[in-house]
C-alpha cells in the first residue's frame, strides 16, 4: 500500500511537470504517443513518455492494492476507501484519454489533476488507517501536569555560576545570548525565505537583496527565540531538554534577556526597512506571532498548537518574496502552504520522542492529549498534505525536472520512515522521522533555489 501511494505521488508529480512543459498537450495519441508533425523536443518527449509509463506501472500497482484489498484480510472501511480509489483512478485515465485526443478544452481545467490528487488522498488515508489497526494501541495518552502547578512546583534548577576567569566568563556569556537566538531554526528558516525571493526574482535576484532579507530575517528568529526563553523559563526548569537555557537556569537576567529581544527586534525591522516596508511589517508579525500567540496562547492552551504555529514557520516565505517584488503573489502562497503543512508532519516526530518531557511541562502536546497511536497517524495525514503541497507549488510556479525528483525521493525517505515509527515505536525511530522531515524540507528548498536561479 505504501509502494502505491508513492507510485501516485510520482505520477502526480510527472503529470504536473508533464502539464508545466506542454509536452501533454503536443502528444496528441492515446494511449501511445505519437510525434505530431511540429515534432517535440527530446525533453518533452522523455515526459509525455514518462507520464504514460508511469501511469501503466502505477495503475497496475492500483489493481494489485485492489485485489488485495477485496480478497484479503483488513478493515472494511480501508477496503471501501481503496475501492473508491481505484474506481477514481480509472475515471482519470478516462479524463486523462479524452484531453489527449479531444485536447485540455475538451475537459475541465485541472480536473485529471483533482482526481488524481483524490486517488492520492484515498490510498493514503487507507494506509494511515491500516497502519493504525496494525501498530496501535487504544488509550495511549498521558497524563500531563497542570500547568499550575508545573510553575509553582519548588524543584527549580539550581543557578548555574560563572567562572572566575574574565575571559572565561565572557564567552560563556556570549554564548549564552547567542543560544537565546535559537541558532539551529535559523538555517532552515534562511533557506525558505531565499526560496521565496528566487521564485520571485529568479536568475536576477541580487546580492543587496539577499543580505538585507537573510540578515533581517536572523535578527528576527533571534529576537522571536529570545522572547520565547523569557516566557517560559519557569517551565523550561521542569522539562530535562530545556532545563539548561540560559533564562532556565538563571546565567543571563530577565531583564537582560528582554532587553536583547527589544534590540534584535529594532535592528530587525531596520534592516528589513532598507527593502521595503510590506517586509517589515511581515517581520514584525513572525515575531508577535512565535512570540505571543504561539507561545503564550496556542503551546500551553490547545492540542492544535503545532498546527496553528505553523504559521510562523510559514511566513519566512512570504517575507522573501515580498522583499523582491512588495507584494504576496500566488507562489509565496504556495510555498508557505508546503511549510505550513509540513510542520506538523516535522514536529510530531520530536513530541513522540519528549512526550514525557511534554508531559511535565504541562504542554498538551498531540502525543499527550491524543496518544501515540493517534499522533503516528496524524503524521502519516500531514505528510500526504505536503506532499499534495508539493505538487500544488510545482503546478503554480513551473519548477522542473530537478524539483520533481527532489520531492519524489526525499518525499519517500519521509514516508518511508514514518511507516517504520508505526512498527518500531521508539525514541531512536522518532528521531529518525524527525531528520528524514530535515531532510525533506532542505533537498526541496535547494531544489527550488536552483531550478529557480540557474536552470
Amino acid at each position: 500500500m505504501a509502494a502505491t501511494a508513492l507510485g501516485v505521488y510520482l505520477l502526480l508529480i510527472v503529470g504536473a511537470t508533464s502539464s508545466i512543459t506542454d509536452a501533454a498537450s503536443a502528444c496528441s495519441t492515446w494511449p501511445t504517443c505519437h510525434t505530431p508533425s511540429d515534432p517535440l523536443s527530446q525533453t518533452e518527449l522523455v515526459v509525455a513518455w514518462g507520464h504514460r509509463i508511469a501511469a501503466v506501472l502505477v495503475g497496475l500497482l492500483v489493481a494489485a492494492t485492489t485485489i488485495s484489498a477485496v480478497f484479503g484480510d483488513i478493515s472494511s472501511r480501508v477496503r471501501a476507501v481503496i475501492v473508491v480509489g481505484a474506481a477514481l483512478y480509472v475515471v482519470q485515465v478516462g479524463v486523462g484519454a479524452v484531453t489527449a485526443i479531444a485536447g485540455p478544452a475538451a475537459i475541465a481545467p485541472g480536473l485529471h489533476l483533482t482526481l488524481g490528487l483524490a486517488v492520492f488522498g484515498a490510498i493514503v488515508l487507507a494506509l494511515a488507517w491500516d497502519l493504525e489497526l496494525a501498530t496501535g494501541t487504544e488509550d495511549d495518552t498521558i497524563e500531563a501536569t497542570p500547568l499550575e502547578e508545573v510553575q509553582s512546583a519548588d524543584d527549580a534548577a539550581a543557578p548555574r555560576s560563572l567562572p572566575d576567569g574574565g575571559f572565561a566568563r565572557a564567552r560563556l556569556t556570549a554564548f549564552a545570548y547567542f543560544k537565546m537566538m535559537k541558532p539551529r531554526l535559523m538555517w532552515l528558516l534562511c533557506l525558505v525565505a531565499a526560496a521565496g525571493m528566487a521564485l520571485a526574482a529568479g536568475p536576477d535576484l541580487t546580492a543587496e537583496t539577499i543580505v538585507a532579507t537573510l540578515g533581517g530575517g536572523v535578527l528576527a528568529i533571534g529576537a522571536s527565540g529570545t522572547f520565547n526563553h523569557v516566557l517560559e523559563r519557569d517551565v523550561d526548569q521542569k522539562m530535562s531538554r530545556t532545563a539548561d537555557r540560559p533564562l532556565a537556569n538563571e546565567l543571563i537576567p530577565v531583564r537582560n534577556a528582554l532587553a536583547f529581544g527589544v534590540l534584535l527586534t529594532g535592528a530587525s525591522l531596520a534592516v528589513f526597512l532598507t527593502i521595503n516596508t510590506l517586509a517589515a511589517a511581515l517581520g514584525l508579525a513572525a515575531i508577535i506571532f512565535y512570540s505571543v500567540v504561539y507561545t503564550l496562547v496556542l503551546k500551553p492552551n490547545t492540542v492544535q498548537n503545532t498546527v496553528i504555529g505553523g504559521a510562523a514557520g510559514a511566513l519566512p516565505a512570504l517575507i522573501g518574496w515580498a522583499a523582491v517584488t512588495n507584494e504576496i503573489g500566488w507562489p509565496a502562497l504556495a510555498l508557505a502552504g508546503v511549510i505550513f503543512l509540513w510542520t506538523p508532519a516535522h514536529f510530531y516526530n520530536l513530541a513522540l520522542a519528549y512526550k514525557d518531557d511534554y508531559a511535565r511541562g504541562g504542554f498538551p502536546m498531540m502525543p499527550v492529549v491524543r496518544g501515540e497511536t493517534e499522533t503516528r497517524k496524524h503524521i502519516i495525514y500531514y505528510i500526504a498534505a505536503t506532499l499534495v503541497g508539493t505538487v500544488a507549488l510545482a503546478w503554480i510556479t513551473g519548477l522542473g525536472a530537478l524539483y520533481a525528483a527532489t520531492v519524489v525521493v526525499f518525499g519517500g525517505i519521509f514516508l518511508w520512515a514514518a511507516i517504520v515509527l508505526h512498527f518500531e515505536q521508539t525514541e531512536a525511530a522518532a528521531f529518525r522521522s524527525f531528520h528524514a522531515s530535515n531532510a525533506f524540507l532542505g533537498a526541496v528548498l535547494v531544489a527550488v533555489l536552483i531550478d529557480a536561479l540557474v536552470i
